[in-house]
């Protein structure tokens, strides 16, 4: 910032001028001798209350770390992005080439390897100029410009405005003294060399490229250490002022002013005249290159970009404010790994536009996403639509595959993806897959008391009742719970949670991470866990996101085993700080035996009606579809990689896509099998064999058949075994929807018999969403 200003140093009239002319004429003479000396040997109560003003004066430059960009890289190395206020490489004195070094010197401070900071015949001449025009000439040494911009550099990184910091043309004669005495300090601490080296690292170039190296590589695409003559005699000129001596904008000002650098490199006999002539008879030839700044200019990952961008932001480690982590981010150098899949990532982009493209008339959004069971390593992170603020439909700077406070929105109704918690806690109870239910009860009284002991009354009512309906005829009857999840029966899954506890469902989900993102908790803002006070919650009518699906599926792959999705592996800055990043964090979520049996089913869902033969490694997965097919969901995986696939509107959850085109292609009643299926298996069917796929385990076996109870109305299914003979039993193995329907259309009054906090806890005020009226999932 700039010094304190003395009286003396106005230099708004003629006797001021006067005044700071003797003073600074003394100092000078001090200066240049690098010592103090008594006040009695000058001449004069000007020089003697300079004299007091320059001994206030700082004696030590602070020297901070250069602003230097950041970049965030994927698992192999792969710049995602980068991120700068200040595009700058710093490289050291002998990665210059000497005619940079020479062009520099020569037009910026010819005498620079002779004075001791200060040019004193410079000074002078300057001065008395000052003093005689209106016109202001510098006399700034490179000594001097390197203390100037390390104190720009240093104000910058403390957070001070711009504007109220020393710049060229707006320093007075107190700035002056500040930086003539700093520049002796430096003198006597650092070589020439190392001088130069930081004057060249530091200097602003053009628009925010900053040092050399920065600069080579913007004009002409090619490191500081292979400039030419010509090259760098333009680069030398732009520094006096760059916005003007821009190439690209100001051709014929550029090199009129780089032809004045060759002349001070002649008559400095940094080059000969031979080289001069022809350097001065050479065009600028340019090779532009540019680097952008942020997320936007990734082409491989921009959305996973946002997500470890806000990741940064939102995490103290990186500093207490969200101001300060973004100043760290734009100029502390920092190095993100991450934990991105460069080639399942560009499969993942090439098949969300490949299923909708990014300008499809239809606006619909797609979005996939994978995560590594046993690491939560998040793979790959894809969408349709491109990152850009863009109104034309085809960009979008939400992330479809995360929560809001991420970058994402509140997620899309996860349909009948939420359809395996409620097997989960049935297996958890003690029951079996193949034991039955009476999927043919698609009516529940206002009175029924739909049991949740996490709640106050210990149960969860339907006020209007709940009238859960099928897609497909042909399935309200007694069957397995096996032959009711394979096909997705509604019905089915609504009869098994009528003998279950609702809060034993979402603690189910919430032990894998899936959280209802429409309904926050006021105090943190986060979202809850899915609300067992409305019973269709267990026809998917929460908002989940792609992420937490894909997280919480890998724990089926991974023998009930749960690990947080994690994005970042390592951060350091340029000094080599290590910066702590979330370790990775697993836990026992789900009895592996229960795993077990749950993927006997959702391994037979993903080979005989998704995949379907085309994948010969062990698969397991469900399907999903919203009211109106407005989300559409498969969650598949292996043992080695879990991934969720998404299609649908990114607007408005009740959206009516029936009828709708989509790429060309008009489906009167879409479901998974029309969008998210074909996604996902695009997608997987290329980057299963880059990750170790072995078998889930087996499935238990049903005990010999027992007769059928006396109340089925279908007694064909009494020997129903729950294996493949009950998946053979209807003629629409081709769907990804048969015989179903999601209940998740607009909320009743909602009962109010609630318990505060707590996993599986809701506030009951949402009631039963929907009616099972004209719903269509799988």
């Amino acid at each position: 910032m700039a010094g304190s200003k003395s009286p003396l140093f106005d230099t708004a009239t003629t006797l001021g001028k006067i005044v700071a002319f003797f003073g600074v004429s003394a100092i000078c003479g001090v200066l240049a001798a690098g010592l103090l000396v008594p006040i009695a040997s000058l001449a004069g109560s000007s020089a003697n209350a300079s004299i007091e003003f320059f001994e206030e004066l700082p004696e030590e430059l602070r020297q901070d770390p250069l602003s230097v960009p950041s970049k965030i890289l994927a698992s192999d190395g792969t710049t995602l992005a980068t991120f700068y206020s200040e595009n700058r490489k710093p490289v050291s004195i002998d990665k210059i080439s000497q005619p940079m070094k020479d062009a520099i010197v020569s037009i910026e401070d010819e005498r620079f390897y002779e004075h001791g900071g200060i040019d004193l015949r410079g000074t002078l001449r300057a001065v008395a100029s000052n003093l005689t025009s209106s016109s202001e000439q510098g006399a700034s040494t490179l000594t001097m410009q390197y203390v100037n911009n390390q104190i720009i550099n240093s104000g910058v990184l403390a957070g001070i405005p711009a504007e109220e910091l020393t710049i060229s043309g707006t320093k007075d004669y107190g700035d002056k003294l500040r930086e003539m005495k700093l520049a002796i300090a430096v003198e006597k601490q650092m070589s020439k060399d190392e001088i130069l080296e930081g004057y060249l690292n530091l200097v602003l170039f053009s628009g925010r490229n900053y040092g050399v190296e920065a600069a080579a590589q913007r004009f002409f695409s090619k490191s500081a250490a292979d400039l030419n003559i010509p090259e760098a005699a333009m680069l030398a000129g732009m520094v006096q002022i760059p916005n003007v001596y821009n190439p690209e904008k100001n051709p014929e000002l550029t090199q009129k002013r780089r032809d004045t650098v060759l002349a001070a490199m002649l008559r400095n006999q940094a080059i000969t005249q031979e080289e001069y002539d022809e350097a001065v008879a050479t065009d600028i030839q340019l090779k532009p290159k540019s680097t952008n700044s942020g997320c936007i200019a990734s082409n491989v990952a921009p959305h996973f970009c946002d997500y470890v961008r806000h990741q940064i932001l939102a995490d103290p480690a990186y500093g207490e404010t969200v101001e300060a982590r973004e100043n760290l981010l734009f100029r502390g150098g920092l190095e993100i790994k991450t934990t991105l899949d460069v080639d399942a990532q560009k499969e993942a982009i090439a098949a969300a536009r490949k299923a909708v493209p990014a300008d499809d008339p239809s606006d619909l959004g797609s979005a996939v996403v994978s995560v590594e069971p046993g690491t939560g390593k998040i793979l790959a992170m894809a969408q349709n639509k491109e990152y850009g603020p863009g109104d034309s439909g085809a960009e979008t700077v939400y992330n479809f595959n995360v929560a809001r406070e991420y970058g994402g929105s509140n997620g899309f109704q996860g349909g009948s993806t939420m359809k395996p918690f409620t097997t989960i806690a049935w297996l958890q109870s003690g029951r079996k897959m193949w034991e039955r239910i009476d999927a043919s009860v698609d009516s529940y009284s206002p009175s029924f008391q739909w049991k949740a002991s996490c709640l106050n009354l210990g149960y969860a009512l339907a006020p209007t009742g709940y009238e859960p309906k099928n897609f497909d005829a042909g399935f309200k009857r007694s069957m397995t719970v096996d032959e009711g999840l394979y096909w997705s029966i509604n019905t089915a899954t609504v009869a098994q949670a009528a003998r279950l506890d609702l809060c034993d469902i979402s603690n189910a989900a919430y032990d894998v991470g899936i959280v209802d993102q429409a309904v926050r908790d006021e105090e943190t803002g986060r979202p809850t866990a899915i609300n067992p006070a409305n019973p269709s919650m267990v026809l998917g009518t929460a908002n989940v996101t792609p992420l937490s699906q894909a997280a919480g599926f890998a724990a089926f792959a991974n023998n009930g085993e749960f690990c947080e999705p994690r994005a970042l592996v390592s951060v350091k800055d340029a000094a080599g700080n290590n910066y702590k990043v979330p370790a990775e964090s697993c836990r026992s979520a789900i009895d592996p035996d229960v795993v077990r049996n749950l993927n006997g089913t959702l391994s037979k869902i993903a080979s005989q009606r998704v995949a379907k033969g085309t994948i010969s490694s062990p698969i397991a997965g469900k399907t999903g579809t919203s009211n109106q097919a407005a989300s559409t969901w498969f969650v598949g995986y292996t043992t080695g990689i879990s991934t969720a696939a998404w299609v649908g509107s990114h607007k408005n959850s009740n959206d009516d896509l029936r009828g709708i085109t989509v790429n060309g292609q008009t489906v009167a009643s879409p479901d998974s099998s029309t969008w998210a299926a074909p996604l996902w298996l695009d997608y997987m069917s290329k980057v299963i064999p880059n990750y170790e796929a072995t078998a889930f385990g087996q499935a238990d076996s049903r005990p010999a058949p027992q007769p059928a109870p006396s109340s089925d109305s279908d007694d064909d299914d009494s020997d129903d075994s729950g294996d493949d003979s009950s998946a053979d039993s209807s003629d629409n193995s081709d769907s990804g929807d048969s015989g179903n329907e999601s209940n998740s259309g607009d909320s009743n009054s909602g009962n109010t018999n609630t318990t505060p906090g707590g996993p599986g806890a809701g506030n009951g005020n949402n009631g039963n969403r929907g009616n099972g009226n004209g719903n269509n999932d799988d």
